[in-house]
């Protein structure tokens, strides 16, 4: 007993100055992550709760969508200001077509609930610096064209009628504003830079500030060395947020520590509220299983390349809804959230396979949707038939199964003192599966052998204890 009391205190002594080693071995920084692991307040616990998001691509670049004097350019929307080379009084006398006479916010916000999103994601201003609200900072700004009307308010009145949250994108680059500049390479880039991020921290005060029911801010456009190098700045941009909106929730694009480092500090830590890194991919469910240990979000385009309105939109893969559902799942059982982006015309509509989409999903939702809203990772190991989520503290576990083997079994591994007692489809008759043990934390689940055409879902109880059996470890 004295030996292992000894035992117990030399391995104390350097674990303690292992961890003093690593304390003394952190880079000092000033502007780096303002906490480690998740927030637990209220307002985080809501946005994680969510799951499923609407991201909204619009702007300037709906009018002529990707098509410039004949020419189809194949690259985003909303990057063909830059890639067709559009002089920029050109391209920003668009606004003096922008007239979206079909655009019925209600409409946009009862699509939205139908398709089961919990929360919306609007660009507020893009690249092109066109602004969707009448700010008093710049005349480039819905205001000044022949709609007129608050776009924002319109918006989140509709939507939040619909039980959804509003969070708003803004781009910090700016291609419309004579002082912003990608890189400083002079004094004078310095003094036109302090300019316009003085322009920038006041937009977002006022986009904060006049509406106040918006609960996120995603930045973009935060990659250049002139942002990259402004720490400071991305750091009082995130406080002024948070003190003007409390609870409000800020990604991880748009801080840099005093290094220029992005999204995760020179320590390595998380910086703002989630990462936000996951643009038209997903973590891999086998390798990635760290990124369980913060909060995150996916955001993915339907059509491959586009994010904004391309009148050609099948110049590259349109995803299927299918194909949309898995990567929703799948965010979920890796407690992430999944927005999904949609492209509205210049007259203010969504293309009639956008709508197909949204009711494909939301129909599979109605039915299922309480396998992802409000549910996380459930520490399972991957299986090659689909995927686990588990609400928290709920003894059940969800399979959402996407791919179903020949043989009509399901394998579950366990981890050691879970024991599964019975399995049933979660549709309305609750059919009973079998369920088999055949070895120690490994079972099967078996499944009616036919062609499925949706993605089944399959709720399973469990209890905390021992296998049942008795199972001998093969020698070799």
């Amino acid at each position: 007993m004295k030996k292992l009391m000894i035992t117990v205190a030399l391995l104390g002594a350097m674990f303690q100055a292992g961890a003093q080693d690593a304390k003394t071995s952190a880079i000092p920084l000033k502007y780096g992550a303002q906490y480690t692991g998740k927030r637990t307040d209220d307002a985080m616990n809501k946005w994680r709760s969510n799951r499923f998001g609407q991201f909204i691509h619009w702007g300037l670049y709906a009018i002529p969508g990707g098509i410039w004097k004949g020419k189809t350019y194949n690259y985003a929307a909303e990057f063909l200001k830059s890639s067709a080379h559009i002089p920029d009084a050109t391209w920003d006398s668009l606004m003096y077509q922008f007239n979206p006479v079909k655009f019925d916010a209600k409409e946009w916000a009862k699509m939205a609930k139908r398709m089961g999103v919990k929360y919306m994601t609007i660009t507020t201003k893009h690249h092109e610096g066109f602004c969707l609200w009448p700010s008093r900072y710049t005349d480039f700004n819905v205001s000044n064209t022949p709609y007129k009307k608050d776009i924002l308010k319109q918006l989140i009145e509709a939507y939040n009628a619909e039980g959804i949250d509003v969070n708003f994108y803004y781009s910090v680059l700016d291609w419309h504003h004579p002082d912003w500049r990608d890189d400083i390479k002079t004094p004078e880039d310095s003094v036109a830079f302090s300019r316009y991020l003085s322009f920038a921290y006041n937009q977002l005060k006022e986009l904060a500030t006049n509406y106040p029911t918006v609960k996120a801010f995603w930045f973009d456009g935060t990659w250049d060395s002139s942002v990259r190098f402004n720490g400071k700045w991305t750091y009082e941009v995130e406080k002024m947020l948070k003190e003007v909106r409390p609870g409000v929730i800020v990604n991880s694009r748009l801080r840099a520590d005093d290094y220029g480092k992005r999204h995760k500090d020179s320590n390595g830590q998380l910086m703002g509220d989630y990462e936000s890194g996951y643009e038209r991919r997903l973590p891999n469910p086998v390798t990635d299983i760290a990124v369980t240990k913060w909060d995150w979000e996916a955001c993915m385009t339907i059509p491959e390349n586009q994010w904004g309105y391309h009148k050609d939109w099948t110049i590259s893969h349109v995803k299927s809804p299918l194909e949309l559902l898995e990567m929703l799942v799948h965010s979920t059982s890796m407690g992430g959230n999944f927005l999904l982006n949609f492209g509205p015309s210049g007259e203010g509509t969504f293309r009639k396979q956008e709508l197909d989409i949204a009711s494909y999903i939301g129909n599979w939702m109605g039915k299922y949707g309480n396998v992802i809203w409000d549910c996380d990772y459930a520490g399972m190991q991957k299986e090659d038939w689909g995927y686990y989520t588990r609400k928290k503290g709920a003894s059940q576990l969800n399979m959402v199964v996407f791919n179903v083997p020949v043989s009509g079994l399901l394998k579950v591994n366990t981890p050691k003192g879970m024991v599964l007692d019975k399995a049933a489809f979660m549709d309305a008759a609750g059919k009973p599966l079998s369920v088999e043990e055949i070895a120690a934390n490994q079972y099967l689940v078996h499944l009616p052998i036919k062609l499925y055409t949706s993605p089944q879902v399959i709720i399973v109880d469990y209890h905390e204890g021992s296998s049942k059996g008795s199972y001998q470890k093969a020698k070799t």
